[in-house]
């Protein structure tokens, strides 16, 4: 009972100290499509990077493959991720403009 009652008291003491202090929360962006765009432009420079690096790793399996069929075919692989990874990064915009037109930015 004297457990229960000191748990008591002490809850509410530390309720009763707790200050509501106020934060200011500074958003970069001022509008949904603001986040958008910065969703659309962050998606296209990394997808665009991870196919620069696919394509400059097939160009390197290309070049060091000297005639080994396996890893012409490595590099032919490579060469395709990039040409997917590009491809994609130019579809960006379009997939932005259908979340712009699911969330209504």
């Amino acid at each position: 009972m004297v457990v229960g009652g000191l748990v008591v008291a002490g809850l509410v003491l530390t309720a009763a100290s707790a200050s509501a202090e106020t934060t200011h929360v500074v958003a970069l962006a001022r509008s949904v499509e603001d986040v958008l765009n910065n969703i659309r432009n962050w998606l296209m420079g990394i997808l665009a990077l991870l196919a620069t690096v696919f394509l400059t790793i097939g160009g390197t399996r290309y070049v060091v493959a000297n005639g080994d069929p396996s890893e012409v075919e490595k590099a032919k692989q490579a060469f395709k991720s990039a040409g997917f990874g590009y491809g994609l990064a130019a579809l960006a915009p379009l997939v932005v403009e259908i979340l712009k037109g699911i969330v209504g930015g």
